[in-house]
């Protein structure tokens, strides 16, 4: 077998700074670069070096698992909101993208999941949030039928006050169940307030701030789904 130069050469430098790396190693040479601050700010850079290139592996590794969970997470609100008799598509990956930067929710797109049926649309599912709760945001997830009638609202994440502004929870009363069936077109825009502004929502006691913004939020974001009703509904 004929020597490969190139192969020779790549072994050479590897055995050179190899002998490099053992000599500057030595516990004599360390001794004299230890004062010097050269030295204990490259130590320090090899570390945080150590730490990023560690970091970057673990993230790596574990994306594939949490993006699973976040999917796993939101087909089980899809779920909640959109009974399972109405579609046998996979919502997750049948989607479109709206825009929806006039409407309040915090989102200037917003990515609607659409279910079919035999091909046919027969609901949309979406997120949106109400920003101005009590405590901040209001995050939100609803199904809405073909024709503008809400299937179900679930609160997916919020910050207002345990005990009280919590109650818009659906593990912690049947408040959210109340928006079932209703639509622009059964309600009128007065009537998507709480009882307190003349509307027909319930309010709870020691918080109305929370209800208040949560029927707006739910309101615009029947209009959102109002505003593009056609190109949604489309097969």
């Amino acid at each position: 077998m004929k020597p490969n130069p190139t192969i020779d050469h790549l072994k050479a430098q590897a055995l050179h700074y190899l002998d490099w790396l053992k000599r500057w190693l030595e516990p004599a040479n360390l001794a004299q670069l230890r004062p010097k601050l050269e030295f204990q700010t490259g130590v320090l850079a090899g570390f945080a070096l150590l730490a990023s290139v560690l970091l970057g592996v673990t993230n790596c590794s574990t994306e594939g698992t949490i993006q699973q969970r976040l999917a796993e997470d939101l087909q089980n609100s899809l779920a909640e909101v959109v009974p399972a008799e109405l579609h046998d598509n996979d919502m997750l990956q049948d989607t479109r993208i709206i825009p929806s930067a006039g409407y309040n929710i915090a989102a200037d797109e917003t990515t609607v999941y659409i279910a079919k049926k035999a091909g046919q649309v027969t609901a949309v599912c979406f997120k949106f949030t109400a920003p101005d709760g009590y405590s901040g945001a209001i995050n939100m997830i609803m199904g809405v039928d073909r024709d503008g009638n809400v299937l179900g609202v679930r609160v997916l994440s919020h910050k207002e006050t345990p005990g009280l502004g919590d109650k818009i929870e659906v593990a912690k009363s049947n408040w959210i169940l109340n928006f079932v069936g209703r639509s622009l077109d059964n309600l009128t825009p007065a009537q998507w307030a709480v009882k307190k502004d003349g509307g027909e929502f319930d309010q709870f006691a020691g918080a109305t701030i929370t209800p208040r913004k949560s029927v707006q939020a739910i309101y615009r974001g029947l209009q959102l789904f109002k505003a593009h009703q056609a190109e949604l509904i489309k097969p």
